[in-house]
């Protein structure tokens, strides 16, 4: 991890009512994931990382849930009429079914420790042969199957064989229940609803429309319901497996 930079003994500094932490700028460069040697780095370096996330909970930062991610990201679009009239309603039913699926397969209180919350790729700087994680703002509670998924790609015999590939390096470090392996699909879902909402919260933001300018159009919403469509298809496909 890139820690943060340490002022007389503190590192949350306040500035007319921000609240706010510096880092040192770090320099790098995506991950290849095809690199079969970089995925094993990635793999063992998040299980050194879950290994000491597991020592302890936070004390103040919140714990991943269906009801924070899916149900009220679903409530502040519907209420705040984001979606356009003639789509509204497949996406009320739509989400409906999905929220009640991935209720029965993601538990709300097993399997949750300390996790980097948002490890995908672009929070990933290479650099001399060492992976820096950085953008900590969704660190929480959770199972530790969400630091790993977003690493997968591809059909399913093609993320069933990275999975393995993942594991057999990432558990000499670290213990990992193989239960969880049933939250890809349910955990990839929140995550889908759960960025559009973030999108709309930020919309007042100057910086929002012109770094997202396809967002709030008639087109971003119709794809996002073929997403997630989508998404209702791959939580009827059986898990993946570990091959190990």
């Amino acid at each position: 991890m890139v820690p943060p930079i340490v002022q007389q003994d503190e590192t949350l500094f306040e500035h007319e009512g921000f609240r706010y932490t510096v880092f040192p700028r770090q320099g790098g460069y995506p991950p290849n994931l095809e690199d079969p040697q970089t995925f094993a780095v990635l793999a063992r370096t998040l299980a050194r990382i879950h290994a000491v996330g597991a020592v302890r909970g936070f004390d103040a930062r919140i714990t991943l849930s269906t009801d924070r991610l899916g149900t009220d990201s679903r409530t502040f679009l519907l209420e705040g009429n984001w979606l356009p009239v003639d789509i509204e309603e497949a996406y009320a039913t739509l989400t409906e079914h999905l929220l009640a699926e991935i209720r029965q397969r993601l538990p709300t209180d097993a399997y949750t420790q300390r996790i980097h919350g948002d490890c995908h790729m672009g929070n990933v700087l290479w650099r001399g042969d060492t992976p820096h994680f950085v953008d900590l703002d969704d660190c929480q509670m959770g199972p530790e199957i969400q630091d790993l998924w977003m690493l997968l790609s591809g059909e399913h015999h093609e993320r069933e064989a990275q999975l393995s590939a993942l594991l057999d390096a990432y558990l000499p470090f670290h213990e990992f229940e193989l239960k969880t392996l049933d939250f890809i699909e349910p955990l990839r879902t929140l995550r889908i609803m759960h960025h559009a909402a973030w999108l709309a919260r930020r919309w007042s933001d100057p910086a929002f429309p012109i770094a997202f300018p396809w967002f709030d159009s008639q087109r971003y919403w119709a794809e996002h319901i073929l997403e997630l469509r989508e998404q209702q298809a791959a939580l009827m496909e059986p898990p993946l497996q570990y091959l190990g």
